[in-house]
């Protein structure tokens, strides 16, 4: 096993010994599953409740996996970060909206960071979620296709009409745009608007990029099919594969409704899977862009080793690998030393409204087996190291 992602000196060079110790605290709460439900329920009555705890979440958890509550805030963590070769995408993490004037407003906030993204060299990407344009539900209706009333294929429209603004404002500014991936439900809607983006913005290259969540057993197959479509009409393929971040809520809903699940039956199948679609587009790069979205440092390593066989350049501008913010930095920042591309996710937006954003990651990392004990072993490590 490489040991490459066991250098700490380089992982939390940027993190002075108070956020080593901050660090350290959270990941220790987080490594408690009680502590972690008791937390969540505690912070939402306090945030329904109006009371002041919102200094208190901004100066542990927030600012651990987030940049700032607006994009201007974040620069600070942006330019820090390319210090060590790594770059940033702005997240405007602000979830489950249901009104047309909070969607115009995610529009017009993903609009402002494709700007932002277009004079920071340490910007590579914008992103944004299907349900920041359009109601989750309206996604669901048109995947079924079930018939939509006036009013709906309007509304249709107008989400249509957000997501074509965004692809083509960067086109023409350059800046690659992620569009991430949500409930099984909802994708097969988002993933025919996105299609449609990529042949319409990615004739020369890769800009438009959807998103495949590996632990749904079906999507290899999706990226082959599109694979020959994109082959016979001739645009290029933008893909973040990531191993998805709603397997629980994805389960209980198949078996509510008597139907297979969507995931794979075993995290080793979906290990394989993500692998799998990891190597058929390093294999395809001809068309292909991969945002390689993954904490496992096992996958890390096979990407590398896959570009290094293939003679693949460390910077070739095609492959990237993409962590979150407040996680993992001793993959992405080893990364970035040893000369590949590397992008953190860093949310942002007001503290209330990234609270759901942040109870996801904590649930996360109290389900994914080994995730924080292996964040502690490395903080540890550091401390020992630092003699803290």
């Amino acid at each position: 096993m490489n040991t490459l992602f066991n250098n700490t000196e380089v992982a939390f060079a940027l993190k002075s010994d108070t956020e080593l110790e901050r660090a350290y605290f959270l990941f220790k709460l987080i490594d408690s599953q009680p502590l972690v439900k008791i937390g969540t329920a505690v912070t939402n009555f306090a945030l329904k409740a109006h009371l002041p705890v919102e200094g208190l979440i901004r100066s542990t958890v927030f600012d651990h996996f987030c940049g700032g509550v607006n994009e201007t805030d974040c620069l600070r963590v942006v330019d820090k970060m390319y210090t060590k070769g790594v770059s940033s995408v702005l997240d405007y993490s602000v979830e489950g909206k249901e009104e047309e004037a909070q969607f115009d407003a995610a529009l017009n906030m993903t609009l402002k960071t494709i700007e932002f993204a277009r004079e920071r060299e340490a910007i590579p990407f914008a992103v944004f979620k299907p349900t920041g344009f359009g109601r989750l539900a309206l996604y669901e209706k048109v995947g079924d296709k079930a018939h939509l009333t006036e009013n709906e294929q309007k509304e249709w429209n107008r989400v249509i009409e957000r997501f074509d603004i965004a692809c083509k404002t960067a086109f023409e500014k350059d800046v690659l745009l992620l569009i991430d991936a949500e409930e099984s439900w909802m994708q097969d809607a988002a993933d025919a608007i996105v299609t449609d983006m990529m042949r319409k913005y990615n004739k020369q290259k890769a800009i438009v990029f959807n998103t495949l969540q590996m632990y749904r057993w079906d999507r290899l197959d999706y990226l082959k099919n599109l694979h020959e479509q994109a082959k016979a009409e001739g645009f290029y393929i933008g893909m973040k594969l990531v191993r998805g971040a709603y397997m629980e809520k994805e389960n209980e809903r198949a078996a509510e409704r008597g139907q297979k699940s969507p995931i794979c039956v075993s995290k080793e199948a979906t290990d394989i899977n993500y692998d799998a679609a990891v190597s058929y587009m390093v294999d395809n790069l001809d068309i292909m862009a991969v945002f390689a979205g993954t904490h496992n440092e096992e996958s890390s390593y096979k990407l590398m080793q896959l570009m290094q066989e293939k003679g693949i350049a460390k910077n070739d501008k095609r492959i990237f690998f993409g962590q979150l913010l407040g996680m993992s930095d001793n993959i992405s920042f080893n990364l970035a030393a040893e000369g590949y591309n590397v992008a953190k996710y860093l949310p942002f937006g007001p503290v209330r409204d990234v609270m759901p954003y942040l109870i996801r990651r904590a649930e996360e990392n109290t389900s994914v087996a080994g995730q924080t004990s292996r964040e502690l072993t490395l903080i540890k490590k550091e401390k020992e190291r630092r003699k803290l």
